[in-house]
């Protein structure tokens, strides 16, 4: 390894080590700095032995704290994952990372939050804009209508 690209190893382990970052991420800023093909996948290469690069950790932190923070449901956390890169296995562990029974409470969280806003008389109405609001946060739509029926009784 030449001593440009261990100066490079080093700024990119430091970007790395700040927060979780995918290989489309790493790519990008290597990129920037001119530097491509052969030489990018050894720094990558590198990263993930030296332990500097998960995608796997990465998309089980980025699910989680979408998750828990933002409130997004599983479809939108997949479309995000998918648009950076991450697909299969990595994806289906962090989604597997997202208890049954937290998912839905948190669904019932967010719609009881989002009722208290709404100012409408129909019931229908009220309804459809919180199911609306729901499939917009990435809830399966029959969890939703599931949860939305289940207040009904």
């Amino acid at each position: 390894m030449t001593e440009y690209l261990k100066d490079a190893l080093r700024k990119i382990a430091s970007y790395c080590a700040y927060q979780e970052r995918t290989q489309q991420e790493v790519r990008k800023r290597l990129d920037k700095w001119d530097i491509y093909g052969d030489d990018a996948e050894e720094l990558i290469a590198e990263l993930i032995t030296q332990g500097y690069l998960s995608e796997e950790r990465f998309a089980t932190s980025f699910a989680g704290g979408k998750f828990r923070v933002m409130g997004w449901g599983k479809r939108k956390i997949t479309q995000e994952l998918k648009q950076r890169g991450i697909t299969g296995y990595n994806l289906n562990k962090a989604l597997a990372n997202i208890a049954p029974d937290d998912y839905k409470s948190r669904l019932v969280e967010l719609i009881d939050k989002k009722r208290g806003l709404i100012r409408d008389d129909n019931p229908l109405v009220v309804k459809q804009k919180l199911a609306r609001y729901a499939l917009s946060k990435g809830y399966e739509s029959n969890l939703v209508w599931e949860v939305l029926g289940a207040e009904e009784e």
